[in-house]
């Protein structure tokens, strides 16, 4: 994620213009913010288009339900929407990072249910942590548990130690060194009348904020994300900011 900072001086010194003035500039911008719309939603016709490739793998998951399919997630519903949340065995505690997107999902998953949409999360790390991890942080959504299996592997959420060690991690579908074991990611699946499931689109990195409702809303904010020590380096858990 890039650097996104606004110093003292650049809010200080901003120009303050008369309500005719301000006006034209706003006008002018919404013609831009318009080209700007048409063009995203061309982006996402073409999102839509993709060629899907069917899933053949059977996959495992522990749920609240217990052990799941992958079938078994969508629970009735033919399209699915899958967080890839940090969260490895050995952690006790999620990313933090992720708990900032994920503290965007509640309110919104009742209606994306309404839109034949199922919306989670998945991890490495055992139901146990997870199920604690979630209470504390007051979440509802559903949060499964992948284990070593190889879900998290397959979709480029997670990497197996020999590739971390060879410097040859397959991530944002590019190969590059990387220590870390997990990395965040969305995936979204459809489900026909058939039983047939389909892998129709992931998205990693700077592609996820469109999930995350907080920075699309700080960038309508003069200070924009105002992230001066790196993306996120102010980030806290929500319940550890004042601290």
């Amino acid at each position: 994620m890039s650097h996104d900072t606004l110093d003292g001086d650049a809010l200080a010194n901003h120009p303050v213009v008369d309500r005719d003035a301000w006006l034209a500039a706003r006008t002018a911008l919404l013609k831009k913010e318009k080209e700007f719309t048409k063009l995203r939603d061309e982006l996402s016709r073409q999102r839509r288009a993709l060629p899907w490739e069917r899933v053949e793998k059977a996959y495992a998951f522990e749920g609240p339900n217990g052990r799941e399919t992958l079938a078994d997630l969508f629970e009735g519903r033919s399209q699915l929407v899958v967080y890839h949340f940090m969260f490895n065995p050995t952690a006790e505690v999620g990313c933090k990072h992720c708990s900032f997107w994920a503290d965007n999902f509640d309110p919104i998953i009742v209606h994306l249910n309404h839109r034949d949409v199922t919306m989670l999360a998945v991890s490495r790390a055992p139901l146990a942590k997870l199920e604690a991890f979630k209470r504390r942080m007051g979440w509802r959504f559903k949060w499964v548990s992948s284990g070593e299996g190889d879900f998290n592997y397959d979709y480029q959420a997670s990497f197996r130690a020999e590739d971390v060690e060879r410097d040859a991690v397959f991530y944002n579908y590019a190969t590059s060194a990387m220590k870390a074991r997990d990395r965040e990611g969305v995936s979204v699946f459809r489900k026909d009348a058939g039983g047939a499931i389909f892998h129709t689109y992931s998205a990693y990195a700077r592609g996820i904020d469109l999930v995350n409702t907080a920075y699309n809303d700080l960038d309508l904010v003069p200070k924009r994300r105002d992230e001066p020590d790196g993306p996120q380096a102010w980030l806290r858990h929500h319940d550890r900011y004042e601290e």
